[in-house]
């Protein structure tokens, strides 16, 4: 009960702090995706991504769900840029889980 009441509070504070412009690409990505996910879960992940991630970092991650093998490069590259991207992902990646289950 306790867990469940810190997710929801979390999502509600992710959600409240999400920036107006933000898309819905990692959410469509989540739906779209071979691997079964609900709606609410694609959803939350989204909204976590709102805060961790910039849009253009969403448009990669994005093409994870499609496309794992470019995870796998991303998260091998020795380009700084790619580094700091996964960086980011990783902790974002973190928060999704720890929020959305």
């Amino acid at each position: 009960m306790k867990k469940t009441i810190v997710a929801t509070l979390t999502v509600a504070l992710l959600t409240a702090s999400a920036p107006a412009y933000a898309s819905k690409k990692i959410e469509r990505a989540c739906k779209s995706s071979d691997r079964p996910a609900s709606a609410s879960l694609c959803s939350c992940i989204q909204q976590v991504a709102n805060v961790k991630l910039s849009s253009s970092d969403q448009r990669l991650a994005a093409k994870f769900f499609k496309d794992p093998d470019l995870a796998q490069e991303t998260r091998q590259s020795d380009d700084k840029r790619k580094e700091s991207f996964w960086l980011r992902y990783k902790a974002f990646g973190a928060l999704a889980h720890k929020t959305c289950g």
